[in-house]
């Protein structure tokens, strides 16, 4: 139907309609719509009903505004208007793809309209079709020559294409056209000079770059990153006397930043240790009070030069009690050399502080009292770190005994019984850290996180109630929030409780939270170019890219995989079925103690649906009046997650490769996600993609403990299978005798015990193999996974909970005795360690959080 031209009057309501959906006043769209569509000779008119489609989707009418919307376009195919129209209703809808074809499709009708030329090019940015980008910003350019916009857009384009001499040239070109005096100060111009240099360094034109800050440095506003840059310059130009002064410089601004010794370091050459020693000695006459300079030499400092410098260092930060003076040194603690000097020098600080208050019987002067509150605190976290945790908690209690009013003593006592395995007691310390100050937010988190380990997840959320909206649910604030830290670990807690739906629940609401994290990003594509944000908006684009690297999906990702994994192996069945199974082998005592005991189950979980339905309610008040304000942007309501629903999904292993794929594509440095990756193929039996994941893996890490096991059952899969097509028979074989030569997976297993078999980790994953490939091995196999001896290395809580798992769960075997012969032996190693109580341990202990005793202890988390 060819475009219908509206007479004057109706064009006018139409121009109203436009202007009313700009100003979000979509009710009165609404009514300008009606008017016109009411008339018999437009009641079809193309534009007008896309336009009341695209006001209905922003009231949420979903399903009314697509019909209309391509009703309209039926109506009136070549009207740029409809297209343009339907794009943004795809565009809501977060399917970007289909959105970009329908702004094509608008600018065949008009080539040069600019509103649609911009929303394409946003959604390129998006979508990073940085050629198609770079197409549109030029024609918007050709369009509108004198904004800035289009020139930076164009500009940014060539950039993020990495053809960075050609973003250079434009973004001379159009500094050429910005009159600014050079004495007046200029935010926008100089952001503009700054990311401009940024072109030229990423380019590799240094000496361009050093020229271009050297002529504006006047006209930049951010005088430090001046510096900063010319630093990094002058070094890669060797010019290594004018870096000197400007590291020099820089560290009169701030000689607390790292950064700076170590450009100058890099600027002096140092020919030895001793030269590179100098330069932090000058600092320290120059800086007396500045810790860095004492803190950096102890990186490439040893021996007796290194106790010297640390003896310094220690007796400063223990008389001005600086708590976080451990931190510091925790990453030389890979050395056992200078660990071995640690202890020396402060057990001996310790001594000699109890006996004379001083560091030393021949020092002048004596300490402070808490001096020797700082070192007990010290020495504390030293033993943590060091896994000799009764030692640890000996220094702590001393500390705490002298001064019970500082928090920072309960927190680390914590952190001790949770390394130690205590997960309960450590609630129990870290909520007694959390009553000394209640109005401490960082504490009140860690006492929830430590609760969620424990599996106290009701607990954990009366907890960070504290800190969340009145009158809405924690847990949906902290969701609304994207509180991740959270999420994570409320994951975790429901997983080891065996609770597959709610732990899935929470992934996937992490998953939501990185997807609009996302989608997020469209409103920075025009206000970073509006605002002259230029650096950092190539940052977040450059960010964005890699978001899913972040930790906290990682986390999610892993728990999710590993859920589905397990559901694949052992699915969901009806309860109710089961229990009749169960109830018929009972006798009558079992049977009125089951029935009861489910009846208070069913109170319980009557009364918790109560409360949960009381506060929903609440929140549907709250949320009234904000679903009234949505704009087009949100897109209607999203999906509820129903934990059943989620716990019995058809193929688990499909809905793992979802979580999966972002982790192969952005975290392949990390060995867990190629392993990951085998288990799900290995359950699907793709062979070449388990032969692919193993492969990744062993170029990473070849003798870790948990890629042996899986090389194990490759090979034995391998050999096993024979009704493979012929060519994968062939690539198997191949890569297989590449990787490990011409054996089988027993005799593997037997070198690879042999290679380590000094190491813990690595005999438990061999036992586990070996009793997998021939049960009969089982006693051989439980000798070698239950050996405690002093002569083994890589002994710890983690490794020996996972025998003990193995010994309970069959994966090492079924001998009872054995394990609680272990257990008893692993006691004696690790007595605060909740996995390896006596039994009944934990029937006897009740946790009390804010004075309340819980009555009904969860299972434990040995979550270390």
């Amino acid at each position: 139907m060819p475009t219908v031209t509206l007479p004057p009057k109706e064009n006018a309501l139409f121009k109203r309609i436009l202007r009313c959906y700009e100003r979000k006043q979509y009710r009165n769209g609404l009514k300008f719509c009606k008017q016109i569509l009411s008339n018999p000779r437009f009641a079809e008119h193309g534009e007008t009903l896309a336009m009341k489609g695209l006001t209905l989707n922003c009231l949420g009418k979903k399903e009314e505004a697509y019909d209309l919307v391509r009703r309209g376009l039926r109506n009136d195919l070549k009207s740029h208007v409809c297209w343009h129209v339907y794009g943004l209703l795809q565009r809501s809808d977060k399917k970007y793809d289909e959105a970009i074809k329908c702004y094509r499709n608008a600018l065949k009708w008009d080539k040069d309209n600019l509103q649609i030329l911009r929303d394409l090019s946003l959604l390129q940015i998006q979508m990073r079709d940085l050629e198609g980008y770079r197409e549109t910003r030029y024609q918007l350019l050709q369009l509108r020559p004198a904004q800035r916009a289009s020139w930076i857009g164009y500009a940014i384009a060539y950039h993020l294409l990495e053809d960075y001499e050609m973003a250079a040239k434009i973004l001379e070109e159009f500094r050429k056209t910005q009159q600014t005096s050079p004495d007046k100060v200029d935010y926008e111009y100089s952001e503009l000079l700054l990311y401009q240099n940024q072109v030229l360094r990423e380019a590799g034109l240094y000496k361009k770059a050093l020229e271009h800050l050297t002529t504006y440095e006047k006209q930049i506003c951010d005088k430090l990153a001046v510096e900063e840059t010319k630093g990094e310059l002058l070094l890669k130009l060797d010019r290594m006397e004018e870096a000197t002064l400007v590291y020099r410089r820089l560290q009169e601004r701030n000689p607390e930043n790292w950064s700076y010794y170590h450009g100058l370091e890099k600027a002096l050459k140092p020919a030895n240790v001793e030269e590179k020693q100098k330069i932090y000695e000058e600092a320290w006459v120059k800086y007396p009070k500045g810790l860095v300079p004492r803190r950096l030499p102890l990186n490439f400092l040893s021996g007796e030069k290194f106790r010297e410098c640390l003896d310094k260092y220690l007796r400063l930060n223990f008389s001005k009690g600086c708590p976080p003076v451990f931190t510091t040194l925790k990453s030389l603690y890979h050395d056992k050399e200078k660990v071995s000097i640690i202890e020396e020098l402060v057990v001996g600080y310790e001594t000699s502080l109890n006996n004379c208050r001083m560091f030393n019987p021949n020092d002048d002067g004596k300490e402070p009292p808490t001096t020797l509150l700082w070192v007990q605190y010290f020495l504390a976290q030293h033993f943590d770190q060091i896994s000799q945790q009764s030692l640890a908690l000996e220094y702590i209690n001393a500390a705490i005994e002298s001064t019970p009013t500082l928090i920072e003593l309960f927190l680390v006592k914590a952190k001790i019984y949770k390394h130690a395995g205590n997960i309960k007691e450590a609630v129990k310390w870290m909520d007694e850290a959390q009553a000394l100050d209640t109005a401490d937010r960082f504490i009140n988190s860690k006492c929830a996180k430590y609760m969620l380990k424990a599996n106290m997840i009701k607990e954990a959320e009366e907890m960070c109630s504290k800190f969340t909206r009145e009158g809405a649910s924690a847990v949906e604030n902290l969701n609304e929030m994207q509180c991740m830290w959270f999420q994570t670990e409320c994951a975790l807690a429901y997983k080891s409780m065996n609770k597959y739906g709610d732990a899935l629940k929470k992934c996937h609401e992490i998953e939501r939270h990185f997807v609009e994290i996302t989608d997020d990003q469209f409103d920075f594509h025009t206000y970073c170019m509006r605002k002259m944000t230029l650096r950092s908006y190539v940052d977040l684009l450059k960010l964005e890219d890699v978001l899913r690297r972040h930790p906290f999906y990682f986390k999610a990702a892993r728990t999710a995989i590993e859920i589905y994994l397990t559901l694949h192996d052992n699915p969901l069945t009806d309860e109710n079925k089961e229990l009749e199974a169960d109830t018929a082998n009972l006798s009558d005592k079992e049977l009125k103690k089951l029935r009861n005991k489910q009846r208070r189950a069913q109170k319980k979980a009557q009364l918790e649906e109560e409360k949960k339905n009381a506060e929903k309610e609440k929140q549907l008040k709250n949320q009234k009046k904000k679903k009234e304000d949505d704009d087009e942007e949100i897109g209607g309501p999203k999906e509820e997650l129903i934990p059943d629903k989620l716990a019995k999904v058809e193929n688990p292993l499909e809905e793992a490769i979802k979580f999966l794929t972002p982790l192969k594509n952005l975290v392949k440095n990390k060995i867990e996600t190629h392993l990951l990756a085998f288990e799900i193929y290995f359950r699907k039996e793709k062979f070449l993609l388990m032969l692919q994941s193993v492969k990744r893996a062993f170029a990473i890490d070849r003798h870790h403990p948990w890629l042996h096991q899986c090389l194990v059952r490759f090979l034995k899969a391998v050999s096993e299978n024979k009704d493979l097509p012929e060519s994968v028979l062939t690539v198997l074989k191949q890569e297989t005798k590449r990787l490990f030569g011409e054996t089988c997976a027993k005799s593997f297993n037997e070198a690879f015990l042999r290679k380590h078999s000094n190491s813990i980790p690595h005999r438990v994953a061999a036992a586990k193999m070996m009793y997998y490939l021939d049960s009969s091995t089982e006693k051989k196999a439980i000798e070698l996974a239950t050996a405690l001896d002093e002569s083994l290395n890589n002994r710890s809580v983690v490794i020996s909970t996972d025998v003990l798992e193995g010994l309970c769960n069959g994966s090492l075997g079924n001998d009872k005795e054995t394990a609680e012969m272990y257990r008893a032996d692993c006691h004696k190693m690790y007595p605060h360690t909740l996995a390896f109580m006596p039994p009944g341990y934990e029937e006897n202990m009740k946790i009390t959080v804010n004075g309340d005793a819980s009555a009904e202890p969860e299972e434990i988390g040995n979550d270390m």
